[in-house]
């Protein structure tokens, strides 16, 4: 039920390359030669852009989530997922390693994590081979700071929220450091009641139906993290890193009145659905890191093993009640109990090499393995009022998938002003799937095993000082999430349901990407990608055994391009008094693609088409003000804008948001006072309208506007370093467990 509803706002999410970018290999993160020309710098390096926030007002009293969301390149659009320019999705790196954690957990991670512990932030917008990324994902690796000398520092932090509901939350992070070890860690909390209202429609012109409800979920998350770094000798150190979320949502409720009306006998039906969801989750992962300098000009070997749990237990009952027009709830027809729990297990390895040769050739190559269990012992039973009838439908699927990854990548300074990377990944899969209970033979046993070889190409040519251009050509996979495989069905009303399905292929992406960049402070960025058997979920709409059903079907769903041109700025004016990163530009979206059989059932529905382009305008800015000489008053103005476009589900209407902050610096506290959505103009409206006259609308208000105050003190030494960089074992795990 929740899952469908969340689903259906991801997916509206998924809106123009300023968004694009809430499902794990080695990353190598360079040392960067930082050069200072005001408070915030930004520049272009030959495979990333760098934002430096050290000094950044921005990052005082803030959390890594609210400054990634300032970040030229990076934005939100509902508070939850980071989307990167031109990019499906962002990877967070944490010093050059992957969080391991659900997507929940990594947005309470990012929200409790604070700014002023960030030395600076790297957007990889077409990363290399070396990085074992999906689809047309990229990367932010969030650098943190390092105590320079002995001793304790941290720093406390409160919020209250407001929206349709109060939000709660408070962390603690610590850092310290004494001779050659250095310990970071957090423990934060928080309390919410997300609400969310929907007005659904479907139908065509003999029949429709019409839900309409709010969904409440509240949630209280308990989460912290521990880092130990140990330096062996000169040439050698270990780290350790543990990170643990727990999450419980009890009486997440679902409440639609429903309205069926047969415009062939003017018949017109009313009931009730109400949902009731208790969930639990647990996610705990850890990651030992080995680093060893081979030579002095920076050649390295890294080592890494990671080990990931996953728990999470749910469980659910929809009831449907006879209602009259005036939304009286009568008898109750229909009962249907679920329990889905879902245990993920994951070990992963790897091993990375960087061969450095004194004319500024350097080779890197390494491999990783992946082994991932997944068990979900789903439990279905219904109960009919009307017949008096029960229906018992188990489905205990196992899954099992290895990957290995190797790879290779050459990179070559010709001259100061011309650079070039060239490099492949090898990855073979193999995945087995079983479901002891499944009615279908087809479903009981799937084995599925298969390879690809992902080249990668880019160059950065510096003209002189002021302006630098580069290209990258790109090549992906995208696996399926591990719960999109599982062959369940959720029920949102008793004909309108979201399908799973373990015949979901892995998708191919290939990007091309030019970027030119004009005194580190103006930019311009071309992007194209094509992405062949693209995964989505397909609302298959039509009447099966005399009764009109609507399927969210997961599954593959033809070849989509995605063109954008951009051009953006980030810079500071009137002496630092005024700070603005500002992006705009153009998105064409062009779908190709067509369904009308159940890959589960086989059941024939009207074809459902996407063969429609759109070509949509984006605008982002995000602006610090100073309000006084001694820099202790500062506003914030942030605003972003995103045209109709062509989604999955169909034409997305136009977003927009306008926040505003205003902050306080006092000794050692900040107080910061937002006020997000100030127009209440987020609203999601997605229509479709198929030729043969079937539509279908998803009308979703999501309570965004509302006020945030913020409380944060600093204590301790505050003199700090950056870190070395960890790579992690785990790279592709976190994305597919959301």
């Amino acid at each position: 039920m929740k899952k469908l509803l969340i689903s259906l706002s991801l997916l509206t999410c998924f809106v123009a390359f300023a968004q694009k970018g809430p499902k794990y290999d080695s990353a190598k993160v360079k040392d960067i030669q930082e050069v200072v020309m005001t408070k915030k710098v930004f520049k272009k390096e030959s495979d990333r852009f760098v934002y430096d926030v050290a000094a950044s007002p921005v990052a005082k009293g803030n959390t890594a989530f609210g400054l990634l969301k300032e970040t030229p390149l990076v934005s939100s659009t509902d508070d939850r997922t980071l989307r990167i320019a031109g990019k499906s999705n962002a990877v967070i790196y944490i010093n050059g390693r992957v969080t391991q954690m659900d997507a929940d957990g990594l947005v309470e991670f990012l929200k409790n994590m604070p700014a002023e512990n960030i030395q600076k932030i790297e957007v990889i917008t077409m990363p290399g081979s070396e990085f074992n990324v999906e689809s047309t994902d990229g990367i932010i690796n969030i650098v943190l700071k390092k105590k320079a000398t002995d001793g304790l520092n941290g720093n406390l932090r409160l919020t209250n929220e407001q929206n349709y509901y109060n939000a709660t939350g408070a962390g603690v992070s610590l850092n310290y450091r004494r001779d050659k070890l250095g310990v970071s860690a957090n423990v934060n909390t928080s309390e919410n009641i997300d609400e969310k209202y929907f007005i659904l429609t479907n139908g065509n012109q003999n029949a429709s139906n019409r839900s309409e409800g709010n969904m409440t979920d509240p949630n209280k998350n308990l989460g912290g993290y521990l880092n130990i770094d140990y330096q062996l000798n000169d040439k050698s150190s270990l780290a350790l890193t543990y990170n643990s979320r727990a999450n419980k949502s009890n009486n997440s409720t679902i409440n639609f009145f429903n309205t069926t009306k047969n415009n062939l006998t003017n018949e017109v039906q009313y009931s009730w659905t109400r949902s009731k969801e208790d969930a639990r989750s647990y996610n705990n992962s850890v990651n030992l890191n080995y680093e060893l300098k081979t030579d002095t000009l920076g050649s390295k070997l890294n080592l890494n093993v990671a080990g990931l749990l996953y728990k999470r237990f749910q469980t659910s009952n929809n009831s449907t009640f006879i209602a009259d027009r005036n939304q009286n709830q009568l008898n109750q027809t229909l009962l249907i109990e679920q329990n889905q729990p879902q245990i993920i297990n994951n070990f992963s390895a790897t091993a990375d090499y960087i061969k450095k040769f004194k004319n500024e050739f350097t080779v890197a190559l390494g491999g990783n393995f992946n082994r991932t269990n997944t068990d979900n012992d789903t439990q279905y039973n219904a109960f009919d009022f009307r017949t008096q009838l029960s229906e018992a439908n188990p489905n205990h699927f196992l899954y099992e998938e290895n990957i290995l990854g190797t790879y290779v990548t050459v990179e070559k300074v010709f001259s100061p002003k011309f650079s070039g990377k060239i490099g492949t990944r090898f990855e073979y899969t193999q995945s087995e799937g079983n479901s002891d209970y499944a009615q279908d033979e087809r479903l009981r046993n799937i084995k599925r095993n298969y390879n690809k070889l992902l080249p990668f190409l880019s160059a950065n040519y510096a003209i002189n000082d002021n302006n630098n251009i580069s290209y990258a050509f790109s090549s992906r996979m995208k696996r399926p999430s591990f719960w999109e495989l599982n062959p369940v069905k959720t029920l949102l009303t008793e004909f309108n349901y979201t399908q799973n399905n373990p015949f979901v292929k892995a998708s191919s992406i290939y990007s091309h990407e030019l970027t030119y960049m004009y005194k580190s402070s103006y930019f311009l960025i071309l992007n194209h990608s094509f992405i062949k058997d693209a995964i989505t979920e397909v609302p298959l709409q039509g009447v099966i055994d005399g009764k009109n059903q609507l399927r969210y079907i997961r599954t593959n769903f033809g070849n989509n391009q995605e063109m954008s041109a951009m051009i953006g700025m980030q810079k500071s004016f009137f002496k630092g008094y005024l700070t603005s990163n500002f992006n705009i530009g153009m998105q064409r979206n062009v779908n190709n693609a067509s369904l009308n059989e159940d890959p589960i059932t086989g059941d024939i529905f009207p074809v459902y088409e996407n063969k429609k382009s759109s070509n949509s305008l984006l605008i982002q800015t995000n602006n610090n003000i100073r309000l006084d000489k001694n820099k202790t008053w500062f506003l914030g103005v942030n605003y972003f804008y995103v045209d109709k476009q062509q989604i999955e589900l169909g034409q997305l209407n136009q977003l927009m948001s306008l926040d505003l902050n205003i902050k306080k610096v006092w000794n050692q506290w900040t107080f910061s006072l937002d006020l997000d959505d100030v127009l209440n103009t987020q609203q999601i409206i997605v229509n479709d309208i198929q030729d043969n006259g079937n539509f279908n609308t998803i009308d979703q208000n999501r309570y965004i506007r509302g006020v945030k105050l913020t409380m944060v003190y600093n204590f301790g030494n505050q003199k700090v370093k950056k870190v070395r960089d960890i790579d992690s074992a785990d790279k592709d795990i976190k994305n597919r467990t959301r």
